[in-house]
């Protein structure tokens, strides 16, 4: 299978912004076994911003582009040395690709980055991929990893997008403050009452939400690729949702 995996800023650090050492290094070695079994694997990872703020001391997210930029650049540092170390330590090579809006919009940028992710697969490399927070506004203003998840599981036809963030799938309400909220297995079609059930933002250090699930979801399931919302506070999962199982909730392909 070619897999997209996407972890969220609440899978890779602690509320304090700083990395989980034990989650990540988890996550490496569980990734690294599903490449040896032979799954192509392609990484979208938040964090950078997050990262950054943890190591200046930031405890809330702050308000201006500045800072969340210098943050960016500081905390895409650490991340992908991180990423580096730990996945050498079971011999596999990852790659840093960081995207803009004209990857999307410039067909010219849109092909050399097919061409780049195309490569990198068949060499049997990890790319590991994050919006360019550093130098750009408009995605840190109004950007997700989770659409640009989608964006990638589609450049690359991928069989399965999966989301990992800090909770285990779409619910019939909020789980923190409602205990009769129950988690909804299978989801065929984003329905208007589907989407009633997403509000809110995600954790301080991240940006996304449920909503911005959903729209991946719809992306997804227009081009006939699956797609799975679960927990990433075990990296273990990951053997269950490829092999159909897990607790989540699953978008079937239509």
């Amino acid at each position: 299978m070619r897999i997209v995996i996407k972890l969220g800023t609440s899978t890779l650090a602690h509320s304090t912004g700083l990395l989980n050492i034990k989650r990540v290094e988890h996550l490496c070695k569980v990734v690294s076994d599903l490449k040896n079994a032979g799954h192509e694997i392609v990484m979208v990872s938040s964090g950078a911003i997050g990262m950054g703020l943890g190591k200046l001391g930031y405890v809330d997210r702050p308000d201006d582009i500045p800072t969340k930029q210098a943050a960016a650049a500081i905390g895409q540092c650490e991340l992908m040395y991180v990423y580096d170390k730990l996945f050498s330590e079971y011999n596999h090579t990852v790659a840093q690709i960081l995207m803009t809006g004209a990857y999307v919009t410039i067909e010219d940028y849109g092909k050399n980055l097919n061409n780049t992710l195309y490569r990198l697969l068949e060499l049997g490399v990890i790319p590991i991929i994050n919006e360019n927070d550093t130098v750009t506004t408009d995605e840190i203003v109004i950007g997700d990893n989770d659409t640009l998840g989608a964006i990638i599981a589609k450049t690359v036809k991928a069989d399965l997008l999966v989301l990992l963030s800090d909770i285990d799938g779409l619910y019939t309400g909020d789980p923190n403050t409602n205990p009769d909220a129950k988690r909804i297995d299978v989801v065929e079609e984003v329905t208007e009452e589907i989407e009633s059930l997403a509000k809110g933002k995600g954790t301080v250090l991240g940006t996304g939400g449920m909503i911005t699930k959903l729209n991946a979801a719809k992306m997804m399931m227009d081009c006939g690729i699956e797609m799975v919302i679960a927990n990433g506070k075990n990296p273990d999962i990951l053997y269950d949702i490829i092999e159909g199982g897990g607790i989540c909730t699953r978008f079937v392909r239509r």
